[in-house]
């Protein structure tokens, strides 16, 4: 048997490693990035709007916001038009711009009870997939509710959309083992075909979060594939020849901490993505002596532990795997 295809895997791991990512930047310190929980970044494609989801630290009240580029910052955030009733969160724009999907725990239909979810003897708000529609005035116009088996049960998550319409996302079916999996609904002329399950490896590892590239070359996900630096850190599998996936890879640099790191999302410029992380700035004691305002001053500050939205450059990464655009 050749040793070529291995010493060339070989090789293909060795140079992401080396590949060299920059430190990354807060985004919209204040204005974007609070002391509360901010998540899910999705930028239109000409980069002047930013969709995210705000929430308090449980999550168990999250919001769909949208800023607007000014100059070179990001404009005060407000409630989206599509949300601020329900427990709307991760929103995802198609590559053209002109769809955006989330997840709701909102009716199914008019006068139905809001989606609940039960896990591990826990009941809490359920998700579907919902999309709005961008309309001939620019604006979004009323959510549109997934139907078929792509919202088979109530724990849908991160959706993520490719070029040719095929749908990504995080689960628990079936047949996702303990925690979550990716899936795939591949688009038809019918509309979605039934989910798969994405193979990047055994069950037994969480796998959530997919951020996929519009030509599906690679995929980027939150997960713990046995090397996590924290609870959940940021993995890439490119697609190989056959069309299978490869084997992950820990994001190398300083993508991933030993804080959370999830919601994963490309921006509009090749080598761009948006992170959502929880580190924050280390405390080392004895500290300076607090008095009551600089201890609200720090506790306030969007490095506390919330989780907030950081922008780094992986375009090394790509082109260490032969993708330059």
């Amino acid at each position: 048997m050749s040793s070529k295809p291995f010493v060339l895997a070989a090789s293909i791991v060795l140079a992401l490693f080396s590949a060299h990512v920059a430190a990354g930047e807060l985004v919209g310190p204040g204005i974007i990035s609070t002391a509360l929980q901010e998540t899910s970044a999705a930028v239109t494609p000409d980069g002047g709007t930013l969709y995210f989801m705000r929430s308090d630290f449980a999550e168990k009240d999250d919001t769909i916001l949208v800023s607007h580029r000014q100059g070179d910052h990001w404009g005060s955030p407000q409630v989206a038009s599509f949300s601020g009733q329900w427990h709307d969160s991760e929103p995802a724009l198609s590559p053209g711009g002109k769809r955006l999907y989330f997840v709701s725990n909102r009716p199914v239909r008019d006068g139905d009870v809001p989606v609940m979810a039960d896990m591990g003897g826990q009941t809490f708000a359920g998700t579907n997939l919902w999309y709005v529609e961008q309309q001939r005035d620019g604006n979004w116009g009323k959510p549109v509710h997934v139907d078929g088996a792509l919202n088979d049960g109530a724990m849908i998550y991160n959706p993520s959309v490719a070029s040719n319409g095929d749908l990504y996302f995080s689960a628990h079916r079936d047949d996702s083992g303990k925690a979550y999996q990716i899936y795939v609904a591949r688009r038809t002329a019918k509309g979605y075909a039934k989910p798969e399950r994405v193979a990047l490896g055994d069950v037994d590892h969480n796998r959530m979060d997919p951020c996929v590239d519009p030509e599906q070359r690679f995929l980027i996900y939150a997960g713990n594939e046995g090397d996590s630096m924290g609870s959940a850190d940021l993995y890439i599998a490119f697609r190989e020849p056959d069309g299978r996936w490869g084997k992950p890879v820990h994001l190398p640099g300083d993508v991933n901490s030993s804080a959370l790191e999830n919601a994963p999302s490309l921006g509009p410029r090749f080598g761009e993505l948006y992170v959502s992380s929880g580190r924050e700035n280390a405390v080392t004691f004895p500290k300076k002596l607090d008095d009551i305002a600089s201890l609200q001053h720090r506790l306030e500050e969007p490095l506390n532990g919330s989780r907030n939205l950081w922008l780094f450059d992986i375009s090394d990464v790509l082109k260490a795997h032969g993708i330059d655009q």
